[in-house]
């Protein structure tokens, strides 16, 4: 859409690769709010918008960002979307709004049939994981705890998360190609970092609980990401717009493209409306 003459009622972030740089050579994120970014998201919010952060990260990884950025108190809690929208919540403290779950079995299997050593996680709320074996360092925080898979997904659960530092992202992508993965949404991550989630849910449904609890149309929403777990929501948004380092397929679904997150790309953005 055009931005002209439009200002966001809300403005959904991503985290890491947006708000935060990737670290070099892991999977995780720098723990680094740049002062431009930080001073440009605040600005936003003191200038009356909604800042959501929806990320692919558990609440338990999301709530060292929301403290970093400085937004919600007691009194006026913020909205947030984790686990890439199975799960909707406000802070501080913690408020549970709304979670997906799904049975996440067939599509496991199906994962270890073609690639029997995968690790494989699933969120303790609150806690940190319970996983069948110990991820490559910086990848998941809180408490690990061991089990084994069949336990792992033996419940319903709003996340699965499928890694093999052996293998690369285009691996995954043609795997969850090749299997269909019939009744699971899934997204590929940077490296072979695979999600699965309930079918119809992602960012995009979890903004959109967000949005009907706060009165505010999806016109009216600014989104910005960079992987390929931001898709549906850069294309459902009002303006969504891509990280100048995001793969071809986020840039082309994308309204426009910013600066890399290196660059404070999200600074630029929300400079545009609120200066």
């Amino acid at each position: 859409m055009s931005d002209a003459g439009w200002t966001p009622r809300l403005v959904a972030l991503d985290v890491d690769g947006t708000l935060l740089a990737w670290a070099t050579g892991t999977g995780g994120a720098i723990d680094h709010l740049t002062p431009p970014v930080q001073a440009a998201v605040l600005a936003a919010a003191e200038a009356g918008a909604e800042i959501v952060l929806a990320s692919g990260r558990s609440i338990h990884a999301m709530l060292p960002v929301l403290d970093a950025l400085g937004l919600g108190t007691e009194d006026a809690p913020v909205w947030s979307v984790a686990a890439n929208g199975a799960v909707v919540f406000r802070y501080p403290p913690v408020d549970l709004v709304h979670e997906e779950t799904f049975d996440a079995r067939p599509a496991v299997a199906a994962i270890l049939a073609e690639h029997p050593d995968v690790m494989v996680a699933v969120e303790e709320r609150g806690v940190g994981y319970r996983l069948n074996q110990v991820f490559p360092p910086g990848e998941l925080d809180g408490e690990m705890i061991i089990a084994d898979t069949d336990s792992l997904i033996a419940e319903p659960v709003s996340r699965v998360i499928i890694r093999d530092p052996a293998a690369t992202a285009d691996d995954f992508v043609r795997l969850a190609a090749d299997l269909g993965l019939h009744g699971t949404n899934y997204v590929v991550g940077w490296t072979a970092w695979l999600d699965l989630s309930p079918i119809g849910v992602d960012k995009a449904s979890g903004l959109s609980v967000v949005c009907a609890h706060l009165g505010i149309d999806q016109a009216d929403v600014l989104a910005l990401g960079d992987g390929r777990n931001d898709i549906e929501m850069l294309a459902w948004a009002g303006r969504g717009v891509a990280m100048g380092q995001a793969v071809d397929e986020v840039r082309g679904i994308a309204d426009a493209v910013t600066g890399s997150v290196q660059e404070d790309g999200v600074a630029t953005e929300l400079r545009r409306y609120f200066p």
